[in-house]
């Protein structure tokens, strides 16, 4: 196998600046804002498409069960690494993916883009590796209601990382040269050690466990018989069974398994999968500019998706109201900035942005949303209480909600918002409401805390196995907590502890206050 240490070549911008003007990219998978000319534009959406249709290809997937684009991922492009680094806090990344009921997102610097088709695209560079890496995790989520132990999540993620668009073909399963170190100057971390779930990993041992997890599903993916014991495996775990027993009946002698991976990684060649692009489904993509209004908003736009607290939201919401007060008519901008001010509880504010923008646009559910968010926690503050109004005013939330979702049925944020506005009342969630929760894990299956609240809301339903199974996901997640609740949550279930019995254990174990609430639906509101 010829590797190289160096790592891949950097960012290389194939656009004029000064010519570049924000603009949105949408396609069937993903939404992408970035500020580059439309051409660059179109090149960065339909490679993330053909990058989707190649794994689709890889394993014969079909289209999810949402509509088309229910669940696309927003991309925004920034300028460079720096500025990723900025929005993320941590110096070491290239760029992140938050998976999100409200959408999920990714943040990614400028990646090379040839546009032409004429020469071998290998080089965008690490930036590229991540975005493609992060989205296989969204990918294999959103396809494959299972567990996944840390070696395989990431591993199947640096396996398909490497993807190089040929001039006739993607390209899956290049070598990870980015892993250089881990695989061939680091110790290696045996087979035992990343099939034994829940033990801790120094940060040199973490690191060489993407390296040896891509070695590890490279070998199986392209090799029938051991692709046969992968699915053994898979299968086993997601019984219930410990990792290392069904890890060991399935693909045997572990320390004969490290042997073989041995002599695989000490291979002059790998074996690699072209896929034609005539075998790949053409994936429309729509640009167009930015609205002056947003286009001055998007970097704060990005500072807010990213994530914000009530102390960092302020200035943010200061800035944007300053510039959003320039475009009342923009009904995106006035949607970011209802959203901007409901984080830095300035609820008249949202609710002014969120009326400019529906007046702008009647069909703005980002802005009926904040609204009802708004009402929302308006209510729940407010003394006293008189009855008749007290359920007025969640109706009149709960409206806003509904209509949300008529324009949209498959936007899982209104569903997900519709069954948290019965915990904020203090209320039992309607039957419809715990419906469409289901629905929305179904349509947005990557957000763990949608993914949790509804294991929970089945554990007080007395639907065990179907809580197991939610949270399964999560208890394997390696990129959950050290305090793992979900796994915490199995825990508990297996040892015969159900029902809000199973949540309160859970709550006093985690040390949080446990208040009463009701669980079972009540008549839809």
């Amino acid at each position: 196998m010829a590797w190289s240490v160096t790592i891949m070549a950097g960012l290389v911008g194939a656009w004029t600046p000064a010519a570049a003007k924000w603009a949105r990219a949408t396609s069937d998978h993903f939404e992408i804002y970035a500020d580059m000319p439309p051409a660059a534009l179109t090149t960065t959406a339909t490679r993330l498409e053909q990058f989707d249709g190649a794994i689709r290809h890889l394993h014969r997937t079909p289209e999810g069960t949402g509509a088309k684009g229910a669940n696309r991922v927003t991309v925004y492009v920034a300028n460079d690494v720096a500025a990723i680094r900025r929005l993320s806090g941590d110096r070491g990344i290239a760029g992140f993916y938050l998976p999100r009921a409200s959408g999920s997102v990714a943040f990614t610097p400028r990646i090379d883009e040839a546009g032409d088709g004429s020469r071998s695209t290998r080089g965008g560079g690490i930036p590229q590796i991540v975005l493609f890496h992060e989205y296989a995790h969204h990918f294999l989520l959103g396809n494959y209601a299972a567990a996944y132990p840390a070696w395989f999540s990431e591993g199947y993620a640096e396996f398909v990382s490497t993807a190089a668009f040929e001039k006739d073909y993607v390209q899956l399963g290049g070598a990870a040269q980015h892993r250089a170190y881990s695989l061939l100057a680091a110790k290696p971390v045996p087979a035992a050690t990343l099939f034994a779930t829940g033990q801790k990993l120094t940060d040199e041992q973490r690191g060489v466990m993407y390296g040896r997890g891509w070695l590890l599903t490279h070998y199986l993916m392209f090799d029938a018989a051991r692709g046969r014991q992968l699915q053994q495996y898979l299968t086993a775990l997601n019984a219930g069974t410990p990792s290392v027993a069904a890890a060991t009946a399935a693909f045997g002698d572990l320390r004969a398994l490290d042997k073989a991976l041995d002599a695989y990684l000490r291979q002059s060649r790998i074996p690699g999968l072209r896929i034609a692009y005539d075998k790949l489904p053409v994936a429309p993509v729509a640009v167009t500019p930015l609205s002056p209004g947003a286009a001055a908003m998007v970097e704060l736009r990005m500072q807010s998706e990213r994530g914000v607290n009530r102390a960092t939201a302020a200035p943010i919401f200061a800035r944007a109201a300053r510039i959003a007060a320039a475009y009342p008519d923009d009904a995106l901008a006035q949607g970011w900035l209802a959203e901007m001010a409901y984080d830095a509880g300035q609820d008249d504010a949202a609710l002014a942005a969120a009326d400019r923008a529906l007046a702008a646009d009647p069909t703005s559910r980002q802005a009926m949303l904040y609204k009802a968010q708004v009402l929302m926690r308006r209510t729940a503050a407010a003394t006293p209480r008189d009855a008749a109004a007290w359920g007025a005013a969640w109706s009149a939330a709960r409206r806003w909600i509904v209509t949300a979702n008529r324009q949209a049925p498959d936007d899982a944020e209104a569903l997900s918002l519709y069954y948290d506005s019965f915990a904020a009342a203090g209320e039992a969630p309607s039957a419809a409401a715990i419906l469409g929760i289901g629905r929305a894990l179904e349509l947005v299956p990557q957000d763990p805390a949608l993914r949790f609240k509804v294991a929970a809301q089945a554990i007080l339903d007395g639907q065990t196995d179907a809580a197991r199974r939610a949270l399964r996901p999560l208890a394997y997640d390696p990129h959950q907590s050290a305090d793992n609740p979900a796994a915490r949550l199995i825990a508990i279930l297996d040892t015969g502890v159900t029902g809000p019995a199973a949540m309160l254990a859970l709550a006093k174990a985690r040390g949080e206050t446990v208040a009463a609430t009701p669980s079972g639906p009540t008549p839809a509101n």
